[in-house]
């Protein structure tokens, strides 16, 4: 029988597990629960490949419990979940043995098909686990959620998709991987686990000796020398700023690819567009900070592949947007006026008079709220100062300053 590698890899115990160790180190909730022999029904809400279906296999093992996997994909219904709760009843009346259900992408269940698991969640015949991708506050009913933990599991690290890899590789027989290959299967693996497993086990079957060619053919996706932490994650962000700074769409879109491809995190690419239609756009169109926000909004609720979408047509949008500096020219001078000139006192006539005492040392007097409507009312112009005295005609609002 050919076992695909990563079932080979699949760890049995928490010992051999890697990562989310917020959940399963020392001392955290999922370790404790099942070495107290105490586990609840349980939402696994994480992406791909960070090891939702095997800690759900480990709980089990752990508790010595059926571990009943259940899939929509697999054509798993309602009749199907009264069979199991059939057999789970069963076993726990004959054998005193418990069951784990493992609902996988439990998301992709309607109302009717959750709603069946609820009775036997509360009467304690089955231990619930479901595992999404989807936020399973919008996904998963509210009763369900209720009567469930909710526990989050991150994207592996590089650090952790490399032990994984490397342990992969060990599972390779006389296949020799070269170290740029491992590299770049770690990057491109993008914190998944199954998908870094997969990419060693093509690679292994294209050729004895694996070299970065062979990874980049097995992942099927170019080595792009891209430091996350190093010179060229900020040279790239930096000469993609500076693009659209220049109003050059093309050159923007050009380090928008680099970093997509390098697997940059894609809202800190959305992030630094909101700032930048702030800075250099400002009021000039005033709708790119709106754009922009909603871009990282987008971003991060839609996720990868699809949200590159969101951030070429932004990129776009703000290349070629009109520029101003001015607010950002005028609160640096806000700013640097702080920090250079004494702060004179706040004038009486803006200050709030919340009391008598206030109101009878001045605060608020002969203060016109609404300048514009008693200009309209008066025909005269209404001539109040709203600066310090120290900085009576200062400006640093210049709407024309491009």
């Amino acid at each position: 029988m050919n076992i695909p590698l990563a079932e080979k890899l699949r760890p049995k115990n928490l010992d051999e597990f890697v990562g989310q160790t917020h959940l399963v180190g020392k001392n955290r909730p999922i370790r404790k629960m099942i070495e107290n022999k105490k586990v609840v029904s349980m939402v696994l809400w994480g992406p791909p490949g960070t090891g939702k279906t095997t800690l759900a296999r480990i709980i089990a093992r752990y508790i010595d419990a059926n571990f009943v996997p259940f899939s929509t994909v697999a054509g798993g219904g309602v009749p199907e979940v009264r069979k199991i709760i059939a057999q789970a009843k069963k076993d726990q009346g004959l054998f005193q043995k418990n069951t784990v259900l493992f609902v996988d992408e439990i998301h992709r269940f309607n109302k009717a098909q959750q709603d069946a698991f609820l009775p036997y969640v509360e009467d304690g015949t089955i231990t619930l686990i479901g595992a999404t991708t989807e936020n399973p506050g919008f996904e998963v009913i509210a009763p369900l959620v209720s009567r469930s933990q909710i526990y989050v599991l991150y994207a592996l690290n590089e650090k952790e998709i490399e032990m994984i890899v490397k342990k992969a590789v060990g599972f390779c027989g006389n296949n020799v991987f070269e170290k740029e290959a491992v590299q770049h299967i770690v990057k491109t693996a993008n914190g998944d686990a199954r998908a870094a497993i997969n990419a060693v086990e093509l690679a292994a079957s294209l050729s004895k000796k694996i070299t970065l060619k062979t990874a980049e053919e097995a992942v099927q996706r170019k080595a792009i020398y891209y430091d996350k932490k190093g010179d060229w994650h900020y040279d790239t962000i930096s000469a993609f700023i500076k693009s659209l700074r220049g109003s050059q769409p093309n050159a923007a879109l050009h380090y928008l690819a680099r970093m997509i491809k390098a697997g940059e995190d894609p809202v800190f690419i959305a992030r630094r567009m909101v700032i930048f239609a702030s800075e250099d756009i400002g009021n000039a169109l005033p709708t790119a900070l709106v754009v922009a926000t909603s871009c990282m909004q987008a971003v991060h609720m839609i996720g990868m592949p699809e949200a590159t979408l969101i951030l070429a047509q932004t990129a776009a949008y703000l290349a070629t947007a009109k520029k101003s500096i001015a607010s950002t020219v005028a609160i640096q001078q806000a700013l640097q006026d702080i920090d250079e000139k004494n702060l004179d006192p706040i004038p009486l006539h803006l200050r709030n008079p919340s009391n008598k005492v206030m109101k009878a040392l001045g605060y608020g007097r002969n203060h016109v709220r609404y300048p514009w409507l008693a200009e309209k009312q008066s025909g005269q112009k209404i001539n109040q100062e709203y600066m310090p005295k120290n900085l009576q005609g200062r400006r640093y609002y210049l709407p024309d300053w491009k």
